[in-house]
């Protein structure tokens, strides 16, 4: 290479900086780059200084591609590769920064950051480039413009730079302190102290924060705290850099040797699962900086100032052959930089040259770049055509010169008048619900358009001017001007209103006033709620499925059994299928389909519900086939046929499906095309069919015979069809006599309706199958069905649909209409009849029949038919027995491999424990975190809940209420999760990074399922539960509990109209006791709750004098409020563990 314009002094580190390396070079690298440094005294204007065009870079092997100098003379003090574009910037130690473009490293931009101190750290952010100085955070341009300039403390002396999110910031230096900076409002946040000052390099991943420190030390800090976590002493000197990748963490440094630091030449290794130093890796050069490549393999790339760069396992033996030369120009490299790719390496030298290594002829620095502005010449003559017919044209686009004669469109005053847009008047709702403060008035938003979106009239006449969310979306692709379509408020998608107590004071009464059970639609993938509850409502699937237990973790049939069981003990409280979801996100099965929706495709209605709803039906019928191998598998076949068709013939060509093919002929000996019918073997019970309406030409034909079937309805009837439902008192009078029937329905029974209520199916003798449509008519005709049967026949009634709601406001719902049984009403309501019902998610209503088959295609669109052979309960045994077993409550071994007997925190029931009904058991739960709360902050400055955190049970113990044993407990469980938990609240919870990891837990892990047994025997046999916030604890566990089953001391120690109290405060006032010191415990908690529930006896003499009970109460209010509901720091900590029935714990 020829370095032009360099200072002449440079050329003696040249030749003979490494000679003694020559023998271990990198044989793939080009001879001439090796050739000696060429000077002119004479000096030019120096730009990039490209490699020869002969230099040949052989795929997969690091070699020089390009060199440039960014400022003569000046060292090069950080490196940092662009994030989002081709670039390569370069700070040095005079302040000034230089970006270059692409692998060619052509000068982009350059200018000062600082005008005295040298550049420390470069982050790359989406609008701009952070640079760290001394004292100093400045954002700016790519083009050197600057965003802004934060000046921190005079003494501050930073040394790094971490960004933990798209806004915030944190910075560390040789102080004993780290700042944290909203990059949204340039202002500091938060301070946190740190231990060991010199935070000197920042690292971040999904666990911690790590952090090097200038005295060897590297710790690992809380995402959420910063707390120390864990601490790694490195280096008995100094750390010089550190990488993680994985579950490892690389470290090199300096060691203290009697003359002062040295080099240490074996970097420290350390494995994040089990916190502990693993075996030092031994490498060939004095490593200064090093960073993980993993391409291939976890590489190391580990390089000294000297310019030596070595490639090496973290956990195997470094080799010699691996070291290749840099060849800086100056006698140092400075810095070192790996790029987003892995594709390209960046060193700076000393004397203010950049090298840039490659393992590829033409790298990209990162996976997916932005394109790169660059400052281009206004081209006024290539401008592209401008259509001057529409409307909505920028007028901006058409470059207007300069000048200073009055142009055309400035009208004098005289002959133009000001006409500007009427905005939109304020929503009524808004209007209602506003408070003013001053002149600024708040209100919640109605939700009824766009944020930061408001629609102008442009015209008078407008009469589509409205709230777009009355508008549904174009059903199924059609290409025409939608028309307005008003979806019915009760399809609409219904959302849970979040306030400070959560659930607590949500009325769920307002959407179901029945005694049924709805379903909760906030969890992931609860899309196919209206399918649940159809299955629920087939009677003998129910009941099989109940009965159904097996020892599988993840099995679906046994999870839709609880949830089943669930619906059985609901009241009208809507229930959740937690634990039914979760098993379903396991099954590889589900995911291959495409049936588990992302949060964000689910909030945003991005999939197609239609065709997802379709595809879940088949698959469970499949997955509980599969599990129980009892249950018929219903299939239907597309219809691909023409004009107008009765529902039956439509029905029989998709079961018994003609296909072309070509088949051999033994007479022709030539394969002749042939046709060949699907024929089906026997008829099953239920019949399921997916409509498959998912295009426009599909629902046209939908709509089509919907019409087809109005007109000959009409035809059929004559002029008796009445315009509404209202009847004259005569027509009354003739429905209340036995002969007086009334057969003519509305027109609006009659619109958008092609399914008939009933089919008939008979097999013939040569396996064919007749298909016709049934009324109650043609039963008077042929004969009652029963009698049929003998003969091969059958009638299916129609049982659920299932439809697709198109609403652009929301992106669209799934909704059911069950026809609901007797023995259903009879269960829930006492009552002995049929009646056809409307699920929408928690939203339950019952309909009137002809609404389940009425489909306006514009926005409601079938999905799902369910038909159900009539008396099909009559065929089948409906008794359920409770398969759960007493065994369940006895011992198991645990998951966890490390767990021992010393570590045993419980004594299983004997035989002779076994609970009874009436028992006492003290419960509690911990829990952890899987996702966290999505929140938005109202104008006010309230918050609204969007959607909660998703919880996990992760800790569940139950403790002896009564006998010998009383306090001790029989069950503590920790649940093993597949599950990435977000935060293990440990605070609260007591739960560990660990504990739910069967590799290294010391704790009983068992699985969900197997704790979940045991409760469900404890309920169904009748003991009653003692906890606090028992709601809660049943809620994430998915559990159901009759009221009376469960003694709640947050309730039992509460007025009216006042706050909740915490058991810690209630264990300090009744019991003398501190309790929840550092962390909460659940076998302390649960122990607290049944001697609290034991005081409440005493206080309230078994609950028969209420009123002194309550003067109890009003002393504890008055207290709390004098406390601030604060217990008092403990001279001595005491809890339920050093009472005195732990004892009896401690002697079995």
């Amino acid at each position: 290479m020829n370095f032009e314009g360099l200072d002449p002094g440079l050329a003696e580190y040249a030749p003979a900086m490494h000679s003694a390396l020559d023998p271990v070079l990198d044989a793939h690298l080009n001879p001439s780059l090796l050739q000696n440094v060429e000077l002119d005294p004479e000096g030019v204007a120096l730009e990039a200084l490209p490699v020869q065009e002969s230099v040949h870079i052989m795929e997969g092997v690091y070699s020089e591609l390009h060199s440039v100098v960014a400022e003569v003379g000046v060292p090069v003090s950080v490196s940092h590769f662009d994030l989002h574009e081709e670039m390569l910037w370069v700070g040095s130690h005079g302040g000034h920064a230089t970006s270059f473009f692409g692998p060619a490293l052509e000068r982009y931009s350059s200018f000062q950051v600082n005008g005295s101190d040298d550049i420390r750290q470069i982050q790359s952010l989406e609008n701009g480039i952070l640079f760290l100085t001394k004292n100093n955070l400045k954002y700016m341009a790519r083009g050197g413009l600057i965003i802004f300039d934060y000046l921190l403390d005079e003494n501050e002396d930073m040394h790094s730079l971490l960004l933990t999110d798209s806004s915030t910031l944190l910075v560390g230096g040789l102080q004993n302190h780290i700042i944290e900076i909203d990059l949204n409002t340039v202002q500091e946040t938060q301070k946190y102290a740190v231990e060991t000052p010199g935070v000197t390099i920042m690292r971040q991943t999904n666990r911690f924060f790590f952090c090097g420190h200038t005295s060897g030390k590297v710790s690992l800090r809380d995402l959420r705290t910063f707390k120390v976590e864990h601490e790694f002493d490195a280096f008995s000197g100094s750390l010089s850099d550190f990488d993680v990748h994985g579950n490892l963490l690389a470290a090199c440094g300096f060691s203290s040797r009697l003359t002062g630091l040295a080099c240490d030449r074996f970097l420290k290794v350390y494995d994040l699962r089990m916190m502990r130093a693993i075996t030092p890796l031994q490498v060939h050069v004095d490593p200064a900086f090093l960073r993980f490549i993993p391409t291939y393999t976890s590489r190391l790339a580990i390089i000294s100032q000297s310019g030596q760069c070595q490639f090496c396992e973290p956990t195997g033996l470094a080799n010699p052959a691996d070291i290749f030369h840099v060849n800086p120009v100056g006698p140092l490299l400075m810095t070192f930089d790996v790029s987003a790719s892995k594709q390209a390496l960046a060193f700076g030298d000393s004397e203010g040259c950049v090298h840039l290594w490659t393992d590829s002829p033409e790298p990209s620095f990162n996976p997916y770049s932005r394109e790169t502005e660059f400052a281009l010449p206004c081209l006024v003559d290539s401008l592209p055509p401008l259509d001057w017919s529409q409307d909505l044209l920028p007028l901006s686009l058409i470059p207007v010169p300069l000048t200073t004669d009055t142009l055309l469109s400035d009208w004098p005053a005289a002959n133009s008048a000001p006409a500007p847009r009427r905005a939109p008047p304020v929503d009524a709702e808004i209007l209602r619900t506003m408070k003013k403060v001053g002149f600024i008035g708040y209100a919640p938003n109605p939700r009824t358009r766009l944020r930061n979106q408001i629609p102008y009239r442009l015209k008078e006449s407008d009469s589509e001017f409205d709230s777009f969310s009355q508008v549904t979306e174009s059903p199924v692709g059609r290409e025409e001007e939608p028309h307005l379509h008003m979806v019915s408020k009760k399809y609409r998608k219904v959302t849970i209103k979040y306030s400070k107590l959560g659930l607590e004071d949500f009325d769920f009464k307002h959407y179901n006033k029945t005694l049924f059970a709805g379903l909760e639609p906030h969890i992931p993938n609860a899309y196919c709620n209206c399918m649940i509850q159809v299955l629920y409502f087939l009677e003998p699937v129910r009941c099989l499925i109940q009965n159904h237990l097996c020892q599988k973790e993840f099995c679906l049939a046994c999870e839709l059994g609880f949830l089943f069981h669930m619906l059985d003990l609901s009241r009208g409280d809507p229930c959740q299928g937690n634990n039914f979801l979760r098993a379903f996100r396991t099954i590889p099965e589900a995911s291959a389909l495409g049936l588990i929706l992302a949060d964000s495709d689910e909030a945003s209605g991005k999939g197609n519900l239609a065709r997802l709803i379709q595809r879940w039906n088949r698959f469970i019928l499949t997955q509980l086939h599969q599990d129980m191998q009892e249950l018929e598998i219903p299939q239907a076949y597309r219809d691909k046929t023409g004009k107008n068709y009765d529902f039956a013939q439509v029905l029989k060509r998709s079961i018994c499906l003609d296909q072309n093919t070509q088949a051999w002929c033994d007479t022709c000996e030539k394969y002749q095309p042939t046709i060949q019918t699907r024929n089906i073997r026997h008829l099953p019970d239920i019949l399921v069919i997916n409509c498959e309406v998912n295009s426009s030409k599909e629902a046209d034909f939908w709509r089509m015979q919907a019409e087809v079937a109005f007109k000959m309805a009409v035809k059929k009837h004559g002029g008796e069809i009445s315009k509404n439902k209202e009847f004259a008192l005569a027509d009354w009078k003739e429905l209340g006599s036995p002969e007086g029937v009334l057969v003519c329905p509305s027109i609006e029974e009659l619109k958008n309706v092609w399914l008939p209520f009933s089919i008939r199916m008979k097999m013939t003798k040569n396996k064919g199958l007749d298909v016709c449509n049934w009324t109650d008519g043609d039963e008077m005709q042929w004969g009652p069905a029963r009698a049929e049967e003998e003969h091969g026949v059958y009638v299916y009634d129609l049982m659920a649909t299932v439809v697709h709601i198109l609403d652009s406001r929301t992106g669209g719902s799934l909704v059911a209409h069950i026809k609901v049984g007797e023995t259903y009403h009879q269960r829930k309501e006492g009552v002995t009849h049929q009646q056809w019902y409307l699920f929408n998610d928690f939203l339950i209503e019952p309909i009137d029949k002809h609404e389940a088959v009425q489909f306006d295609m514009n926005w409601k669109v079938p999905a799902i038919l369910y038909y159900v052979k009539r008396n099909l309960n009559s065929r089948y045994n409906l008794n359920i027995k409770n398969p759960i077993e007493a065994s369940v409550l006895l011992a198991e071994a645990s998951l966890a491999r490390k767990q021992r007997k010393t570590h045993t925190t419980f004594i299983p029931l004997m035989l002779n424990e076994m609970p009874q009904i009436g028992d006492l058991v003290g419960l509690d739960a911990e829990f952890v975190t899987l996702n966290e709360e999505e929140a938005e902050l109202r104008s006010d400055g309230t918050k609204s809940t969007i959607k909660p955190s998703q919880m996990s049970v992760a800790r569940i113990t139950c403790v002896r209420g009564q006998g010998p044993n009383e306090g001790i407990p029989f069950i503590d469980d920790y649940i093993s999760t597949q599950e990435q938990v977000v935060d293990y609240l440990t605070q609260y919870s007591g739960i560990k990074p660990g504990d739910l990891d069967a590799k290294i837990s010391s704790k009983h892990l068992t699985t969900l399922k197997s704790t979940y047994l045991k409760l469900r025997f404890l309920i169904d046999i009748g003991v009653k539960f003692v906890g606090h916030g028992l709601q809660k604890d049943f809620r994430v566990i998915n559990l159901m509990v009759p009221k009376d089953q469960v003694l709640d001391t947050v309730y039992l120690f509460h007025m009216p109209r006042k706050r909740m109290i915490s058991l810690r405060f209630l264990a300090w006032y009744f019991l003398d006791l501190k309790i929840q010191g550092e962390t909460h415990d659940s076998i302390e908690d649960a122990r607290t709750a049944l001697q609290l529930y034991r005081k409440y006896l005493e206080l309230s003499k078994n609950g028969t004098e209420p009123e002194s009970f309550h003067k109890v109460l009003k002393g504890l209010y008055e207290k709390g409020r004098k406390m601030d509901w604060k217990v008092p720091e403990p001279e001595g900590q005491t809890s339920p563990k050093n009472a005195a029935v732990f004892s009896s714990v401690l002697a079995l």
